[in-house]
């Protein structure tokens, strides 16, 4: 088994706690699902948001989903002119038996612009 790092993303219509936490969880639901990757699999998460996305830690809408024992961490996005608002992204440390071609990195909600040479 190696560590392997799955990239997701997506966009969020408002600046809503509810709406993030939907969102995340949909993101990770999508990302586990997609990878075949379980609870135990997770060694560790990095969220980042855009800094205009204040309602909420993105960590707390994964633990909501049940990660409580996985090592999670939030930071801000950069802020660079002209690129999209409202972006939750997600870097997660898996163990898998997958080769790194076979990762699937999962993009939702129109974040599909932020890599549309991996998204899926």
């Amino acid at each position: 088994m190696v560590v392997r790092g799955v990239r997701g993303a997506v966009l969020l219509g408002a600046d809503d706690s509810d709406e993030m936490t939907d969102a995340v969880i949909e993101l990770l639901t999508e990302m586990m699902t997609r990878n075949a990757i379980a609870n135990e699999d997770l060694i560790s998460i990095v969220f980042t948001a855009t800094p205009d996305l204040h309602c909420a830690f993105p960590a707390a809408a994964a633990r909501a989903f049940g990660l409580e024992e996985v090592p999670l961490m939030c930071a801000q996005e950069i802020d660079v002119t002209g690129a999209p608002q409202r972006v939750i992204r997600i870097l997660a440390h898996v163990n898998t038996e997958r080769d790194r071609h076979d990762i699937v990195h999962v993009y939702l909600r129109g974040a599909e612009v932020l890599r549309q040479d991996i998204a899926q």
